[in-house]
């Protein structure tokens, strides 16, 4: 059984050791005491709290991004499998492909029809420069 002490679970939620102290103290974070009288989490606990943060949209919401590419465009095909989806979007002239995870499709509501942007942040380019016309 693995067990997280406050410090250890401020760090991984990313929020203060004084926060993770109320939820304890607030009945929404099971906690006991060790040998030595500190609190602890049982990790399946933690973990379950955590995806709870996650669906109830306790985490910040992103407020700016890195990536400059964006290309709005018609989602024109989906195809899913019990982990990953295959997403193609219609931008323009372009034909964008992504993989992501099943459930990232499911809760984008992601199907044909759909106007959506993809954002390319890429570390690796290609440039080529094409025989004249």
């Amino acid at each position: 059984m693995t067990a997280f002490r406050i410090s250890e679970i401020a760090e991984l939620m990313g929020v203060s050791p004084d926060t993770v102290r109320r939820w304890t103290d607030d009945g929404r974070l099971p906690a006991s005491r060790d040998n030595h009288g500190h609190r602890v989490v049982v990790g399946g606990d933690l973990a379950t709290f955590a995806r709870s943060m996650s669906e109830q949209g306790e985490l910040r919401p992103v407020v700016g991004a890195s990536a400059r590419n964006r290309l709005r465009g018609i989602v024109t095909k989906v195809v899913r499998d019990t982990v990953m989806a295959q997403v193609e979007i219609q931008a323009g002239p372009h034909r964008i492909v992504s993989l992501m995870s099943r459930e990232a499709a499911d809760q984008l509501q992601l199907e044909p029809g759909v106007v959506a942007v993809a954002t390319v942040k890429a570390t690796n380019v290609v440039v080529e420069i094409p025989e004249p016309a």
